[in-house]
């Protein structure tokens, strides 16, 4: 199965700060280009950090107001959480702003690679790199629903294709497949149980699949003849089919 790489859905022309781009600069890209957050990048393209909306924000927030009288008593220990809020209230450049270290995607990383980052991260955008970690590009969680926009005839295709036939060598018309918004239904009668489970859990993978509807039957339940070994899933499974 060919699954949708980052790179087919990010977005090539990035907007991107120095780390010497003043705090005013990254407020007007940020309002100027209608973006949420951007990549900070050193002199050869390496990504060294990420600002969000979050940063500006804890900046402000962090910022004590203005005429306020000394405080006469002794103030504890900050936290290192709070010992860098409280240097980014200060901040002045992107590079005193920045989260480090940046969170990135190589642009080869499957969609679903990315998915399972940004909601492992709780993070909203990805900095793309390519093989020598340089900034290539950008990928949101917008753009990743890109991959749902396929037609249902397509994923249909792709089942009977690569599914059926090249993963199961089984002929095209032992399955009967449908698709409706996403749902993939399959009918048809295989010789065991475990081929029914295989066609399912493939079908699953494709790009594209809401979910399937497992209306397979089988003439021989060989469940019993295979070893019990644990089911692994991709963290960001759900997460991802509820953008």
């Amino acid at each position: 199965m060919k699954h949708s790489k980052v790179g087919s859905v990010m977005t090539s022309d990035v907007v991107q700060a120095r780390y010497a781009t003043p705090f005013k600069e990254i407020t007007r890209l940020l309002n100027e280009h209608r973006i949420s957050g951007l990549p900070v990048v050193d002199p050869d393209d390496h990504v060294i950090g990420v600002i969000s909306e979050t940063d500006l924000m804890t900046r402000q927030a962090e910022a004590e107001p203005p005429y306020q009288p000394p405080r006469r008593f002794h103030r504890p220990a900050l936290s290192k959480s709070a010992r860098r809020r409280k240097a980014k209230a200060a901040a002045r450049t992107a590079g005193q702003l920045m989260s480090q270290p940046a969170i990135t995607v190589q642009a080869d990383k499957t969609i679903a690679e990315a998915a399972r980052t940004m909601a492992a991260h709780r993070i909203e955008r990805l900095p793309v790199v390519d093989e020598e970690d340089r900034l290539v590009g950008i990928v949101t969680r917008r753009d990743l629903l890109q991959v749902f926009l396929r037609s249902d005839e397509d994923i249909r295709s792709e089942v009977i294709d690569e599914i059926v036939v090249n993963a199961m060598w089984l002929s095209p018309r032992t399955i009967d497949v449908f698709v409706r918004e996403g749902v993939v239904t399959l009918h048809g009668q295989l010789e065991h149980r475990s081929e029914t489970e295989v066609a399912v859990r493939l079908t699953r993978q494709i790009d594209a699949v809401v979910a399937v509807v497992d209306k397979l039957t089988f003439r021989f339940d060989d469940a019993h003849m295979r070893p019990e070994v644990p089911e692994f899933h991709g963290v960001a499974d759900d997460w991802l089919r509820k953008l």
